[in-house]
């Protein structure tokens, strides 16, 4: 049995920065990024690394394989977060 979860933010109407942001993120990491549809980046970082990852049904492919997909494009939008987060704050104490 399929269930699929979409995860909501919490700020309503933050969809299209973060998506955005992605977009950004991912094509600064080489990626090919259509910026009207910056979630399709999935399936090339799918390709880079191996899974068979296609739009539809891919029930044939394992959790940790599409795990591998969601945290190289997750982890990379984190270290970026953080990188922003830590320059934001070099800067307030500066003198």
């Amino acid at each position: 049995m399929s269930r699929r979860s979409r995860r909501r933010l919490v700020v309503p109407g933050a969809e299209q920065g973060v998506e955005a942001f992605k977009a950004d993120v991912m094509k600064r990491e080489g990626y090919a990024v259509n910026p009207n549809r910056p979630d399709d980046v999935k399936y090339e970082v799918a390709k880079s690394l191996g899974v068979p990852l296609q739009p539809g049904d891919n029930g044939q492919l394992s959790t940790e394989s599409v795990g591998h997909v969601g945290g190289k494009i997750g982890g990379t939008m984190v270290r970026e977060m953080i990188r922003l987060a830590q320059e934001k704050l070099a800067k307030r104490s500066e003198p």
